[in-house]
């Protein structure tokens, strides 16, 4: 097939998105692909008219655009397909805020949060307990996340964030260890258990793209019970937000049990990154695992034709009625 490889943008994960896209490019060249690769920062006023020159997409953005559903829409309107989630999906699970509603209303726990979009009016007191993360509330690869200890230190923490335009997520930390489960069609690939190296407070963007940056152990060494919960709690996560293909949700373990973070529909795909790892460990080669993402991607491009045809087909049935 002619295939599409976007990649790049202009979000702050840019270089992580760049690094990733070179593995998938081999990996698609090997599978006996036709590879463009097609960076949105330079080209994308050309994306619609390239797309449709091509049999198929393959993402590899982090952040916007991509991991909130714009190309995803675009790819939709120019009638191509792509792996992975459509914009619906793609949307919800960047805003963390809104994640957390739809997982919380569903039963799937994750640590209390505020949602601050804006400068907070004068006087407004964080109804949190500390100490707590400030996260952009639209981005990932743990840029810019800042741990806040006092109520001295958020103020700067949120004038950091708002400098650059970012909304704000502040949320309880929970103490307890991390772990992350990925989801691959409607199956929950092994678990991985996550210790930072590198930062002691959590997995940051150092220990999540430095080489020996964190231990990553897949299949994670924990009881029987608990790796089923999380398995149970991300294909959950994956399926109440709506995604297709492939997700990664990222936990805390607590004295409690493991609570949800966030759902990553575009993870990321480095010689570091923990998809590939979680498919290697379920016996899947990393080309194995970006054929299954093409495929898991026609079937779902597919399926969206058949429901528009049986729309179509209803939508004339009753043209006929009136006539």
């Amino acid at each position: 097939m002619r295939i599409l490889l976007i990649a790049g943008g202009w979000s702050n994960e840019r270089e992580v998105s760049l690094s990733g896209a070179a593995q998938i490019e081999k990996a698609l060249s090997r599978l006996g692909h036709q590879v463009t690769p097609f960076d949105p920062l330079p080209g994308f006023d050309g994306l619609i008219e390239t797309a449709k020159d091509h049999d198929f997409a393959f993402l590899n953005l982090h952040g916007s655009p991509g991991e909130d559903g714009l190309i995803q829409a675009m790819l939709d309107a120019a009638g191509v397909p792509y792996q992975g989630s459509g914009p619906k999906a793609s949307f919800l699970a960047l805003h963390k805020a809104a994640t957390k509603q739809i997982c919380r209303a569903e039963g799937i726990p994750t640590p209390n949060w505020a949602f601050v979009p804006v400068v907070p009016a004068a006087g407004w007191l964080c109804p949190l307990a500390y100490p707590l993360f400030v996260k952009p509330n639209n981005g990932g690869s743990s840029v810019d996340m800042q741990r806040v200890d006092s109520a001295e230190k958020l103020g700067p923490a949120l004038d950091a964030l708002f400098s650059k335009g970012k909304e704000a997520l502040l949320e309880e930390a929970a103490p307890g260890f991390e772990m992350t489960c990925a989801v691959l069609g409607e199956e929950a690939l092994p678990t991985i258990l996550i210790t930072p190296k590198l930062s002691g407070e959590f997995f940051d963007y150092r220990s999540k793209y430095e080489d020996g940056g964190a231990d990553e152990i897949c299949p994670a060494p924990v009881d029987d019970d608990l790796n089923a919960r999380v398995r149970e709690l991300a294909l959950r996560a994956h399926l109440a937000l709506g995604c297709e293909g492939y997700s990664r949700s990222d936990f805390i373990v607590t004295e409690s049990g493991p609570v949800l973070l966030e759902t990553n529909t575009l993870p990321g795909m480095t010689a570091t990154s923990l998809v590939p790892k979680a498919a290697a460990a379920a016996g899947m080669s990393f080309d194995e695992l970006i054929a299954r993402l093409i495929e898991l991607g026609l079937a779902r491009s597919a399926r969206r034709q058949r429901a528009q045809a049986a729309a179509e087909d209803v939508t004339d049935i009753f043209a006929d009625e009136d006539i």
